[in-house]
């Protein structure tokens, strides 16, 4: 398990478990640790900081630390192409308690740095979280039941980011914490529930003979294995990366700002559990999408599968927008359509996409490797739209601005997944002339 040591005795007790039992200990162990990773990542963006401006700039404060935090955050998925598609076993641990160490550090410099300063801690907050998501999902692709571990991971930051959301309004309203110490105070509250999900995490036994024969064995990658990914699947790598990029925009621009949105919707301040209340639908929507994707067996027809959930997941964001704009729909209605259209689309490509991808062409490699590739792709984006919206289209609501995006992103969306699907099905053709020992 660690390097030469041996399995530790709960350890070897999931090794002979049952598959739910197994499965059901992943999950939780999973969620819980990347859960609480979000209170140290998303607390700062339940307060507004109003009437704050970065130095004598048009750009709010909000912005700039949004911004900061993903350029931290960015810059931490370019370093985890290398770092967590190369990691050991015996190092996973280690890191993820590192990193989360300095974020919350990081927090604390956030609290007492003056005003522009402040963007500054919170841009080294971002830069060690990045790389948490690719260390968890090693613990769990390859897997025969990876679609529901994935899924299982993947509701974690969707109700994390709302949960600890929720948190941060709590304890600025009811406890008087202020706005800029309340994201140290919920890291806090979160640090003692990481530590033991990790230990959790790391007590997993390694894939199995049978996991490998159905799912292929995932093995680090050096530099030239990491271009032979890139180049064998570059065309609907591409169509990937472009649709990826306005996607996570889209999705931070909706996270960061939803309580302005949900504020100019007509939901106040005292709706402290809004957030909840709306991504609880958007969790398990999702979450029962991707289980699906485990009841397929053949690698080649759970990739279409998952195509399939991502087209849809972008056409439901159009859906619900025109609904709304012709008042079919309320406000809330409207925001869980957008949500869980965005995650449908979203989730996939940290999860089951890439995962289902190797098994069916059986290319050597991880899963987080090409993860790593779209999140450093799809954060650019999100630093681009988040300055485009205050320095080209300043006088354009929050809510309006966020309405023309999901039109936007409803269109690009469905176009480039459903051709890079068309793609992928053609080239899995192509391989599996030379793979004929792909019986899955």
């Amino acid at each position: 398990m660690r390097g030469m040591r041996s399995p530790s005795r709960l350890s070897r007790a999931l090794a002979d478990a049952r598959p739910g039992v197994f499965s059901a200990f992943c999950i939780v162990a999973a969620f819980g640790t990347y859960f609480c990773m979000y209170a140290f990542r998303k607390p700062f963006s339940a307060a507004k900081y109003e009437g704050l401006q970065f130095f004598a700039t048009s750009l709010d404060l909000k912005t700039v630390f949004v911004v900061s935090q993903i350029m931290g955050y960015t810059l931490s998925k370019v370093i985890g192409i290398k770092i967590c598609s190369e990691v050991a076993r015996n190092n996973r641990t280690r890191m993820l308690v590192a990193m989360i160490l300095v974020a919350q550090l990081a927090l604390l410099l956030f609290a007492v740095l003056p005003h522009n300063l402040k963007v500054v801690a919170i841009f080294v907050n971002g830069l060690p979280l990045g790389m948490v998501w690719g260390l968890v999902v090693w613990y769990l692709e390859g897997r025969r039941t990876s679609e529901m571990l994935l899924a299982g991971l993947s509701c974690s930051f969707i109700l994390a980011s709302a949960f600890v959301k929720d948190i941060g309004r709590w304890l600025m309203s009811v406890h008087q914490v202020d706005q800029f110490w309340m994201p140290f105070v919920t890291g806090l509250i979160f640090l003692p529930p990481f530590l033991l999900s990790v230990w959790l995490l790391n007590q997993l036994p390694q894939p199995t003979d049978e996991d490998e024969q159905a799912r292929v064995k995932r093995r680090t990658m050096d530099d030239s294995q990491r271009w032979q990914f890139v180049k064998q699947f570059l065309p609907g790598m591409l169509m990937l990366l472009i649709a990826y990029f306005f996607l996570t925009a889209y999705r931070d621009f909706r996270d960061n700002f939803g309580v302005e949105i949900f504020q100019q919707l007509g939901y106040g301040e005292k709706e402290t559990a809004i957030f909840m209340r709306c991504d609880t639908w958007v969790a398990f929507g999702v979450l029962g999408a991707l289980a699906m994707l485990n009841l397929i067996k053949n690698n080649r027809l759970g990739l279409i599968g998952a195509f399939a959930i991502m087209s849809v997941g972008t056409a439901m964001m159009g859906i619900g927008t025109l609904l709304h704009d012709a008042e079919q729909i309320d406000g809330l209605t409207w925001m869980i359509m957008c949500g869980l259209g965005t995650y449908l689309a979203y989730v996939p490509y940290g999860s089951v996409l890439f995962d289902r991808l190797i098994a069916s062409t059986r290319a050597v490699g991880t899963a987080v490797f090409a993860i790593y590739v779209a999140d450093s792709i799809g954060y650019g984006g999100a630093i681009s739209v988040l300055l485009s919206k205050d320095l080209l289209a300043g006088d354009v609501s929050r809510l309006d601005f966020f309405r023309y995006l999901t039109y936007f992103m409803a269109i690009l969306g469905t176009v480039l997944l459903s051709a890079s699907c068309g793609y992928f099905i053609l080239f899995h053709k192509s391989t599996h002339v030379r793979a004929p020992e792909d019986s899955t």
